[in-house]
């Protein structure tokens, strides 16, 4: 994230206080259409199968958020018509049309070119779940020196990538991370391994963070920026990631009784890991994935290597969602019940109707990605015409559509 699944100060929890214009404002979403159960394990949208959403003018579209994501969308246009889509659903031509239209699409009619150009669908049953991520600063130091002692990694120079589907058709879009061990291709070092100093002399160290905690949870957002002693900033954003599979340490703490009622926000949980320094050391290690950094010039970069907009871009797994187009929530809370691009993923980001919603840097942005947990229904937004030919190549025994 912030190439899934990245500003706001982590400070200690003593110092944190939410805006008091940021309590959720609750919602009613739009039910979804009746439709089969998204199998556990069902490899895309295309499988999933996908139907047909209300009429794009019926939806509650507000027209200077669509003049905002109409700039971000015009910005992945290049990455929509030239990745393979491995959704399943669209091919680079399919977005031609709409993409040669944004480019001249006068003031004040956003709203409209969406609603031309484009037409709602439902992935599987359409229940979404969001939640949101932002741009975080920790303290951090060039040179290591007393109370910033905790490295901030680049890419290792052992680490490789591997594409399965070079090897076999039916590995055709899975990845694995590793490094060679003798004539051996093994996992790369979790967690644990790198915290007790395994990466010395094999990764490049950026700089020092002041505070574990707050350097795991930079992690999880992917990209940050590191506030130095003499105010300078350093602005990092993810490299690439160990290959060890994420976990979620708030749903193993809730699960174990760990945190009191109303302390599962992200917020609570730094102050539970600071209360409990060695226990939460050890919770944090239990999630084994591991992120690695680089030195950005400029704003955070999401997976198409474009600029995140807070309120605009969000995460999802590109197997369900074609990385660049836009969705529509309508949930369970306001703020989250918008038009939004697909333009980042994330390692905790799988499965269809899962997204991840960003909000920029600062404190606003910390308090509201933070809270961040809403339900209700996700509608992807495809060219006109696309269900059509879904249904005909389906007709034609063909289920997916070919990038």
């Amino acid at each position: 994230m912030l190439a899934a699944c990245g500003g706001g100060q982590i400070e200690r929890p003593s110092q944190y206080r939410p805006a008091a214009a940021l309590v959720p404002i609750r919602a009613t979403p739009i039910a979804p259409q009746p439709a089969p159960v998204v199998a556990p394990g069902t490899a895309n949208a295309a499988s999933a199968g996908v139907i047909a959403g209300p009429p794009l003018y019926t939806l509650p579209i507000d027209e200077p958020v669509a003049a905002r994501v109409l700039t971000a969308f015009r910005s992945s246009c290049s990455s929509l018509q030239r990745r393979p889509d491995i959704s399943g659903l669209t091919r680079g031509s399919d977005w031609t049309p709409a993409c040669t239209a944004a480019a001249t699409v006068p003031s004040g009619e956003a709203r409209a070119f969406f609603a031309q150009y484009f037409e709602a669908v439902q992935v599987g049953d359409g229940k979404a779940f969001a939640t949101g991520y932002y741009e975080p600063e920790i303290r951090g130091s060039r040179d290591r020196r007393s109370g910033y002692d905790v490295p901030v990694y680049a890419r290792p120079r052992d680490l490789a990538e591997v594409d399965l589907g070079a090897f076999s058709e039916t590995l055709k879009g899975k990845r694995i991370r590793g490094h060679v061990v003798g004539q051996n291709f093994v996992p790369y070092d979790d967690r644990t391994a790198i915290e007790q100093g395994t990466l010395d002399g094999r990764a490049p160290v950026i700089a020092w963070a002041a505070d574990p905690v707050e350097l795991f949870f930079l992690q999880i957002q992917g990209s940050g920026r590191l506030r130095q002693p003499d105010g300078s900033v350093v602005r990092i954003g993810y490299d690439t990631q160990n290959g060890r599979d994420y976990t979620g340490i708030g749903a193993l703490m809730k699960k174990r009784g760990l945190l009191a009622p109303g302390q599962s926000s992200m917020q609570g949980l730094v102050q539970w890991l600071h209360d409990h320094p060695e226990q939460g050391r050890d919770i944090m290690r239990e999630n084994k994935s591991y992120v690695f950094f680089r030195e950005l010039s400029g704003p955070p970069l999401g997976a198409l290597g474009l600029p995140v907009t807070g309120g605009v871009s969000a995460a999802a797994d590109p197997h369900f969602v074609p990385l660049g187009a836009p969705v529509l929530l309508s949930m369970d809370r306001a703020d989250a019940s918008r038009l939004w691009v697909v333009q980042d993923t994330g390692g905790a980001i799988k499965g269809s109707n899962r997204i991840d919603t960003f909000w920029g840097a600062g404190a606003d942005a910390e308090a509201t990605a933070g809270g961040m947990a809403a339900r209700g229904t996700a509608f992807l937004l495809l060219p006109v015409g696309t269900l059509a030919r879904l249904s005909n190549e389906r007709a034609n025994g063909n289920a997916s559509a070919q990038p």
